[in-house]
């Protein structure tokens, strides 16, 4: 087996800070949801990376721009090389890279980026192979760059004075190593993912992801009107989720919403506003056998996907939610959220702000959601109580803490339990939300 350092992968990429990434696709996806694709698609491109170093011995070496390696590690893992790129062009950058890697004794040296979705582990491994014959190997671009270059041994002269923001970069550096009498090869031609026009690019790699067809599919519902502010963060917290889809049901949202879920390769449904109705028809259009229902401000842990699964295979559960945590520091908070998770655990009675979640046949046979304006989740609970138990876990959901703040935490909680005590009551819901609209007033 080849010593490690002998063929050396190089990822360039970069920290995903909201307004500082993809910058070209913030129009389309705004400062948040462009943060948001540039995660995804470095999380995709150090999936395939993790595959090919540990079956053909090549050792990783992640180059960024922005953030600083603790960050990066907390984003993407802390099983590979983190290392800023150097200043200057994206060719002194590139030269810098290469000659580092060769000069801990590397024989095969290849770069890429993050923007290509199409890149695989088997496409690498056959550049370095190609690399046994050839000085140089390239992957062209559709846009007239290469999204893959590999070389044995260093050429600073190959990135000098080239335009790197052009249409002409390949062929500049096809000449380039003529001039240098360096040999060449070159892969296939894939598309990156850079303008809003190349964004099926990146929809068709998401979509045709071999699943696992013994894993069941959860399927996570988001009703959503008007939250580009907050849905951005709410997709990003399920980027490493396995064997999932992603739903949102929009409301008919104008501030970009759409355009958001769409751009991070969630199914977007649209119908009428309403939590409940829009709950309902995202369910309607899952494939999943486990249907979960997330608010636009609420994030899921790490790892959510597992617990789900485990609690629904036993057979005594209807249905399931999260403990609660309010994002805030302040101390009334925890108060609420010891309030609420002994309501849940000893109650049965979880919220929607909990990320409730139950088997699809089951939501089906109860019925769904009932719709109505106001206490949908308090009535769906209730009929699944009768079903089977209600399992809390024990991992948290943190969600806003924006409904609390806007009217203040004390009158806000008050508002909810006088809502609760009127729906019990026997008081319409039509009216009861009246009154929560009136409120603020």
């Amino acid at each position: 087996m080849k010593d490690p350092m002998e063929r050396v992968l190089i990822i360039f990429t970069r920290y995903p800070a909201p307004g500082h990434t993809k910058t070209r696709l913030i129009p389309r996806l705004g400062p948040a949801g462009a943060a948001a694709l540039q995660s995804e698609m470095t999380l995709h491109t150090l999936r395939w990376a993790r595959a090919l170093s540990a079956r053909a011995s090549v050792a990783v070496q992640v180059r960024f721009e922005g953030g600083d390696e603790d960050r990066m590690r907390a984003c993407f893992g802390s099983d590979f090389s983190y290392r800023p790129q150097e200043a200057g062009d994206l060719g002194c950058r590139m030269a810098e890279a290469f000659e580092a890697a060769f000069a801990t004794g590397a024989e095969r040296v290849i770069l890429v980026g993050t923007d290509c979705p199409g890149i695989t582990a088997e496409l690498v491994e056959d550049a370095f192979e190609r690399l046994a014959a050839a000085d140089l190997v390239l992957g062209p671009a559709t846009d007239g760059g290469y999204y893959l270059i590999g070389l044995r041994r260093p050429l600073p002269a190959l990135f000098a004075d080239i335009s790197w923001s052009c249409e002409t970069v390949l062929r500049d550096t096809l000449q380039r190593a003529r001039r240098l009498r360096v040999s060449a090869t070159q892969l296939a031609t894939l598309a990156d993912v850079d303008r809003p026009e190349d964004l099926p690019v990146w929809q068709r790699v998401v979509s045709t992801t071999p699943a696992n067809p013994l894993v069941p599919l959860i399927s996570v519902v988001i009703p959503a009107l008007n939250e580009a502010g907050h849905l951005g963060d709410a997709l990003l917290a399920l980027r490493d989720a396995r064997h999932i889809e992603t739903i949102v049901a929009d409301g008919g949202s104008h501030d970009g919403t759409a355009a958001l879920a769409t751009g991070h390769g969630a199914k977007l449904v649209r119908c009428s506003p309403g939590r409940a109705l829009q709950m309902n028809a995202g369910a309607s259009a899952a494939a999943g056998e486990i249907l979960l229902f997330l608010h636009a401000d609420t994030r899921l842990p790490k790892n959510f996907e597992q617990h789900v699964r485990e609690v629904l295979d036993q057979a005594d559960v209807a249905a399931g939610a999260f403990r609660l945590r309010i994002d805030s520091s302040r101390r009334a908070f925890r108060l609420i959220e010891w309030a609420v998770n002994l309501r849940s655990r000893y109650g049965q009675m979880p919220y929607g702000d909990q990320a409730i979640f139950v088997r699809a046949d089951t939501f089906r046979g109860s019925g769904g959601f009932p719709e109505l304006p106001i206490m949908e989740d308090f009535e769906f609970m209730r009929r699944l109580r009768k079903l089977g138990r209600i399992a809390l876990l024990p991992v948290s959901a943190t969600t806003s803490a924006r409904r609390w703040e806007r009217l203040g935490i004390w009158k806000t909680t008050w508002i909810n339990q006088r809502i609760l005590a009127g729906y019990c009551l026997g008081i319409p819901p039509e009216k009861l939300a009246e009154w929560y609209v009136r409120e603020p007033g």
